[in-house]
């Protein structure tokens, strides 16, 4: 039963280690610590997506800044309570990792597949210059009866497609994870700057026709 859960949220990111660890949580004696990874992407902007590593994978008192890593795992989400809300936190959750020379040229460098349950109904809009987007939040099973959420957008002829889609239909999706930075307003004078992370869906799929 595990194994299927597993196979049903699967991510690979290659790229150039940009942090030094930060401790994040202890589980049964095992530290885990956030690290961020810059991915680039064909188009040469990148991606920095942040990576939680077992201490048991990785040496976590180094400082790797420089080096290219590739990390296998899954992307989890969990809510943290900021300003008296929750905010969904995302990161890719690293169950296998190693060094690599370089960065692989044209190479697959940021993959991910997920298979799940759309849990809120999409919002399905149209940029000022007519390009087609819609966002959906997918529920992602973890063994134990946990969930994570993960936000997803598409474009085009998916984001059309995926606009139909009712709460509770199953999908599968097959993408990318990127960065986005946005300003949040915090009060009529303050802003903060912060950055949000989804799944760019290349391929979409309805599992329950």
């Amino acid at each position: 039963m595990s194994d299927k859960i597993i196979e049903n949220n699967q991510v690979t990111i290659m790229g150039e280690i940009v942090s030094t660890f930060a401790f994040s949580h202890e589980v049964f004696g095992e530290g885990f610590y956030m690290v961020d990874v810059s991915v680039r992407r064909l188009s040469n902007s990148v991606d920095t997506i942040p990576v939680m590593i077992s201490e048991r994978l990785i040496d976590v008192e180094c400082d790797y800044r420089g080096e290219f890593l590739m990390v296998s795992g899954q992307f989890r989400s969990y809510n943290r309570h900021d300003e008296q809300k929750n905010r969904l936190v995302l990161s890719v959750f690293a169950r296998e990792v190693s060094f690599i020379e370089e960065e692989l040229d044209g190479a697959k460098t940021n993959n991910i597949l997920l298979d799940g349950y759309i849990c809120k109904l999409p919002i399905y809009r149209k940029t000022p210059l007519g390009r087609e987007i819609a966002d959906l939040l997918l529920a992602v099973n973890r063994p134990y009866g946990k969930s994570d959420y993960i936000p997803c957008i598409c474009w085009g002829r998916n984001a059309r497609f995926a606009s139909a889609f009712e709460v509770g239909e199953h999908v599968q999706v097959l993408g990318r994870i990127q960065s986005r930075e946005y300003v949040k307003k915090l009060s009529e004078t303050e802003t903060e700057k912060r950055t949000a992370y989804e799944v760019s869906v290349s391929k979409l799929e309805c599992l329950d026709e």
